[in-house]
């Protein structure tokens, strides 16, 4: 059932990406252009409900930050996550990072309701996948992003759940966190924003150009005017003019911060042994990944000065089996790698494997500003230390 699944998942990716030939991908292309024509008046029309307050957002009474993006996918967002949420505790807050958790998998509904039985719990509570000082779900139940959000932001709480309104509550109830980092936020309406961080990918800026579910767009180009700050990640040093040009067409005040995503060790998976980057220059390796854009992650090992002899790719999100990573190893082997290389957030879905005969590592990436880093230190200070309110006068 899983193999199917993500057999017509890669489809649709295919023919939406226009990768797919023939009658059926025109006839799906054709329904789902007439679809996007429908989705775009839903998005416009809940953005207007909102906006006339007939839908009303909630207010936790503490800061709040959205980081997000236009697109669907594959903007380097949990990294920018990471860095905000650092920066942010190193500032004095006290943050936990909200996330919806994409594709992870809840308790089983009995266990759920023995705890509430015994006390415990609600039947629904939220998942918090860290308290701030223990890392308390795996990757499969938490999600791939919010573990390893986790695992390296070893005191910033993460919760887990679809209503953020309920996961905030608890952060603040609970885990007495006065800022909250929605994850994936900018379509989040329900909860109230004070800040509205919007990532572009400089390689595919507005995706296909085309919204969903016909284009990888949730939002048309326009809407781009409720950032508060514009990320421009991956970039590699070359000037961004005619993207910021356009950038300026739909919002004219945002800071606009360019930056990279800074390769920075190797990792292996299980013995948690670092190796430098130059350990890849001339070395035979062996590619593996599950991400929305793969060919981002190999060039990037290949620029390293790896020669890569052999990759495998699957859906976002894929969870790998034991016996596809060991078929993926023979092929390996045969092929006279060296190492396997995959990216940390692949890493967090691998399956403990009982024989290792090429060394697996995952690459390592921070995020580094190359531009316009006083406006990030200006975010970063016009949340840690807010301007003093002056009390009203009483003129009567």
């Amino acid at each position: 059932m899983g193999q199917t699944t993500e057999k017509l998942e890669q489809f649709a990716i295919d023919v939406i990406l226009d990768r797919r030939k023939g009658v059926r991908a025109s006839m799906l292309r054709g329904f789902l252009a007439s679809m996007s024509k429908l989705y775009v008046g839903v998005v416009n029309l809940r953005l207007w409900l909102y906006r006339n307050r007939l839908l009303r957002e909630r207010n936790l009474g503490c800061l709040v930050v959205s980081i997000g993006n236009l697109t669907v996918g594959g903007t380097g967002k949990t990294p920018v996550v990471e860095k905000f949420a650092r920066s942010l505790q190193d500032g004095g807050r006290r943050v936990a990072i909200l996330s919806r958790g994409y594709k992870s998998v809840k308790e089983p509904f009995l266990k759920r309701l023995a705890g509430k039985i015994q006390g415990k719990n609600e039947i629904d509570p939220p998942r918090v996948v860290s308290d701030g000082k223990s890392l308390l779900l795996d990757s499969k139940t938490a999600g791939d992003e919010p573990y390893m959000l986790a695992a390296n932001l070893k005191d910033v709480p993460v919760v887990v759940d679809k209503d953020r309104v309920k996961s905030g509550k608890h952060a603040i109830a609970e885990l007495n966190c006065d800022t909250l980092i929605l994850d994936d936020g900018l379509q989040y309406l329900r909860l109230k924003h004070r800040l509205d961080i919007v990532l572009i990918d400089r390689w595919h800026p507005f995706g296909t150009e085309r919204l969903l579910p016909r284009g990888t767009l949730r939002e048309p180009p326009r809407n781009l005017k409720r950032a508060s700050y514009i990320f421009i990640t991956k970039c590699n040093g070359e000037p961004n003019n005619e993207l910021i040009e356009r950038i300026r067409l739909y919002n004219r005040t945002a800071e606009i911060i360019e930056c990279e995503h800074r390769p920075r060790y190797l990792q292996h998976i299980e013995t948690r042994e670092t190796r430098p980057l130059s350990d890849l220059k001339g070395t035979r390796v062996g590619t593996v990944s599950a991400i929305a854009v793969p060919e981002s992650f190999e060039d990037g090992i290949g620029k390293l000065g790896a020669n890569i002899e052999a990759s495998c790719r699957f859906t976002d999100h894929h969870r790998f089996t034991e016996q596809e990573i060991i078929s993926f190893i023979n092929c390996c082997i045969e092929s006279g790698v060296d190492m396997i290389v995959t990216t940390e957030k692949d890493a967090v879905r691998f399956p403990r494997l009982g024989r290792m005969d090429v060394p697996i590592y995952f690459l390592r990436v921070e995020i580094g500003i190359l531009s316009n880093e006083e406006s990030f230190d200006h975010c970063i200070n016009r949340i840690c230390q807010p301007r003093e309110t002056i009390p009203a006068r009483n003129f009567f």
